[in-house]
C-alpha cells in the first residue's frame, strides 16, 4: 500500500530529474514527492517526507530546504563525491548522509579514457569535418597524438584511478602514478606502474596527465601556473576530479600559448561553465557535461544502492554507505 511506504523527495520525474524507468524503481519503495509540489505545498508535504534523494547534486540540500523537512531521516546522494554537501550541518540536524561509491568506478574509468583516447586523436574535430558539406580534404591539422606507448600520469589512485591504470594497460602506456598513499607491490605489478613520490617527476614525464583524486580542500588549485609549465608542451591534462582541481585561469592561458598540448574536462568550476567563457571557445579544450557516471547500468546500479541506504535509514538499521562526519570531501 502507497500509504505504507516512507516518503521520499526528489527533484523531479523527467528530463531534468530522475528518468521514468529508475522512478518507478524507487516508487515500489517510497512515496515520491517532487520538489516542485513540495514548494506549492510545504506543510502538507514537508512533515511527511523522511528521504531527500540528490541527482547531479539537485535538489540542493540548503538549509533553506533542510527547514522544510522536519522528519528527514536521511540524504542519499548519487555518485561518489560529497564535496557538494555541507557534511557537519547536516549531520548537525540529526540527519544521516550516505553516497553511491563502487558503483560508479567502471564507468568513470571508461569515461576517463574514452576523453583521453578522443583529445589525442581529434575525433571530435573529424566528426565537424565528417559532416562539413563543403569539405572536401582531410586537413593537416586533424594529425593526433599516438596513444599506444605513451605514457600516462595518473594523479589520485584510488578505486577509479586503478581501473583507469587497467585500461591503460591495454595500450601498452606507461603508468605513471601519484598518490597519498603508495598502493602495494602486488597492485603496481598488475599494472605495470610506477610511484612517483614528487608529483614534480610525474609531470614532467607524462605525455597524458590523469586528474582521478579524490577532491579535498587540500586539492583546491593542485594544478595551477607552476605545475602547467612543468608539463611537456606535447602533454594533454585530463580531468575526471573535479573543477576546482586545476587553477582555470592558468589553464586557459597554458591552452592558449603552447604550454600544454591540450585538455579534456567532464568537470569544471562552475558547472556548467559560463556560455562567454574562454574555456569553451578554445580549439584544444574538450569539455563535457560532468557525464562520467551516466550509463544505463551504472543508473540503475546506484538508483539500487540509493535504494537499500534509504530503506536502511528508516528502518534505523546500519546505512551500508553511510558518509561520516569526518569523510574526505
Amino acid at each position: 500500500m502507497a500509504a505504507d511506504k516512507p516518503w521520499a523527495l526528489i527533484s523531479e520525474v523527467g528530463e531534468n530529474g530522475c528518468s521514468e524507468d529508475l522512478a518507478v524503481m524507487l516508487k515500489e519503495h517510497f512515496q515520491i514527492v517532487s520538489l516542485c509540489d513540495l514548494l506549492e505545498n510545504p506543510d502538507l508535504h514537508g512533515p511527511k517526507i523522511q528521504v531527500l534523494f540528490m541527482w547531479k547534486f539537485y535538489p540542493e540540500a540548503t538549509p533553506a530546504l533542510l527547514s522544510l523537512l522536519p522528519s528527514l531521516r536521511v540524504v542519499c546522494s548519487a555518485g561518489m563525491g560529497t564535496d557538494h554537501l555541507n557534511i557537519p550541518y547536516i549531520h548537525s540536524l540529526g540527519v544521516k548522509i550516505a553516497n553511491t561509491p563502487h558503483v560508479v568506478s567502471d564507468a568513470t574509468a571508461d569515461f576517463a579514457m574514452g576523453l583521453l583516447l578522443a583529445s589525442a586523436r581529434k575525433i571530435f574535430e573529424g566528426q565537424e569535418i565528417a559532416r562539413d558539406p563543403n569539405a572536401m580534404i582531410i586537413p593537416q591539422t586533424l594529425m593526433g597524438v599516438e596513444v599506444t606507448g605513451s605514457t600516462l600520469g595518473i594523479i589520485g589512485m584510488g578505486e577509479i584511478g586503478y581501473k583507469i591504470a587497467k585500461r591503460s594497460k591495454g595500450f601498452d602506456m606507461k603508468i605513471l602514478y601519484h598518490n597519498r598513499n603508495r598502493r602495494s607491490a602486488v597492485d603496481e605489478a598488475a599494472v605495470g606502474a610506477t610511484y612517483c613520490e614528487n608529483l614534480n617527476d610525474l609531470l614532467k614525464m607524462s605525455d597524458f596527465v590523469m586528474l582521478s583524486l579524490r577532491f579535498t580542500p587540500e586539492s583546491i588549485g593542485l594544478i595551477g601556473r607552476r605545475e602547467l609549465s612543468l608539463m611537456k608542451p606535447t602533454a594533454t591534462l585530463i580531468n575526471m576530479s573535479r573543477g576546482l582541481v586545476i587553477d582555470q585561469d592558468a589553464l586557459v592561458q597554458a591552452l592558449q600559448s603552447g604550454t600544454i598540448q591540450a585538455a579534456a574536462l567532464d568537470v569544471t568550476y562552475p558547472e556548467p561553465l559560463p556560455r562567454d567563457h574562454p574555456l569553451l571557445y578554445l580549439p584544444n579544450a574538450l569539455i563535457t557535461p560532468h557525464m562520467g557516471i551516466s550509463s544505463t547500468n551504472t543508473a540503475k546500479k546506484i538508483v539500487q544502492k540509493m535504494v537499500d541506504n534509504a530503506l536502511a535509514a528508516v528502518k534505523g538499521l546500519p546505512i551500508p554507505d553511510e558518509v561520516g562526519p569526518q569523510c574526505d570531501m
